[in-house]
């Protein structure tokens, strides 16, 4: 099963209505697939000013943004269209207040519906030294009602951010020692102090997971109340990628929600 049967498995594009979050230049779902919107925290021209430069997107190939989410709430944003699914690769890792943003999610969705998440690994990844995210960690943002990456994040990412090779780290060939810093020290102060004096949005990995740590961490929050998606089915790491798949269902059994997580942590233990 490639990449993109493994986001779109067990949907139907061409009767189900749906979001793709930051689809950029690539998109998973197209408009041909199906009813599909593309939703951003900017419009597709503000995209291609800041993209013009960089060697990694082909900004002549940006789709155009439907919705425009961030003053409004995603429901807002999409006119009070609630929809069947909605995707989002390499997203949660860089929201600000994880728990509203999974809870802005449940209610543009309709009964039952889902999530589908793509989430980098931080054993392949450039996050490779820093620590799995903890539930304090999410909590305490919620508390605060993040609306940016906070000072500590901003530090954690830039002073352990490395280079990392992906097939060295499946291969434990990885000294730690060697691996080569991508910020300096005084550099994630000034970015820090400047999120404090500011409240600028520097983008980071404010979340760090592995399989096993997002489901731990889901399986917590559910336990409290504060998670209503079940984990509906995933795919772990394949050796030699990067990233995992989890698809979340919206749903208001919190027995079952719990249970579903609590098997996900015993499937991917290790």
């Amino acid at each position: 099963m490639g990449r993109r049967e493994r986001i779109l498995h067990g949907l139907d594009l061409k009767r189900a209505t749906g979001v793709e979050i930051g689809p950029l230049a690539n998109p998973i779902v197209s408009k041909t697939d199906g009813n599909i919107r593309y939703i951003d925290y900017t419009d597709a021209t503000a995209l291609r000013t800041r993209y013009a430069t960089d060697p990694n997107v082909d900004v002549t190939k940006i789709v155009d943004v439907d919705a425009v989410w961030g003053e409004k709430t995603m429901l807002e944003a999409l006119g009070g269209q609630r929809v069947n699914y909605i995707i989002a690769s390499h997203v949660i890792e860089h929201v600000p207040d994880l728990i509203t943003w999974l809870r802005e999610l449940h209610t543009a969705l309709l009964p039952a519906g889902e999530v589908r998440l793509v989430v980098p690994d931080k054993r392949y990844t450039f996050d490779y030294l820093r620590a799995e995210t903890r539930l304090s960690d999410v909590v305490s943002a919620y508390l605060a009602g993040a609306r940016v990456p906070q000072p500590h994040e901003i530090i954690d990412f830039c002073v352990n951010k490395v280079d990392v090779d992906v097939v060295a780290a499946w291969q434990g060939k990885i000294n730690p020692d060697d691996l080569q810093r991508s910020f300096t020290f005084e550099g994630a102060l000034w970015l820090a102090r400047d999120v404090m004096n500011n409240g600028t949005y520097h983008d980071v990995h404010c979340w760090v997971f592995t399989p096993h740590s997002l489901a731990s961490l889901c399986f917590e929050l559910a336990k409290v109340g504060l998670l209503d998606f079940a984990c509906n089915s995933f795919f772990v790491t394949e050796p030699n990628q990067l990233e995992f798949f989890v698809t979340l269902r919206k749903s208001s059994e919190r027995e079952a929600i719990v249970q579903s997580w609590r098997e996900m942590v015993r499937k991917t233990a290790y």
